[in-house]
């Protein structure tokens, strides 16, 4: 597992290793608009994650995930948590926080 200071420099470096798309959370799908990718919660698997808090403001804290579907895809997806988390549907809800207590 690789260790980042910054969410930008946890990004950029996926980018690097092959997680180029952009992935952005639906009620119960991940999206990403070119290509046009829909991926359900059983259609990906989360490779990598990675957590980062805020010093002293509690809306930097966000969540990175390193996203690769089945028919091999890759990508990034970048949630907040706590305050700032989106509103999920329970499968996929289960996905990320399943994976996240590993």
């Amino acid at each position: 597992m690789y260790n980042y200071d910054t969410v930008t420099e946890a990004i950029s470096d996926l980018k690097a290793r092959g997680f180029t798309l952009d992935f952005n959370l639906q009620t119960n799908a991940l999206q990403c608009f070119n290509p046009d990718i829909n991926l359900e919660p059983e259609e990906f698997e989360i490779k990598e994650i990675y957590r980062f808090e805020g010093d002293t403001n509690p809306s930097d804290e966000e969540i990175v995930y390193a996203i690769e579907s089945k028919d091999g895809h890759k990508g990034v997806f970048v949630n907040g948590y706590g305050a700032s988390a989106d509103v999920v549907g329970s499968e996929m809800m289960k996905k990320l926080v399943d994976h996240h207590n590993q």
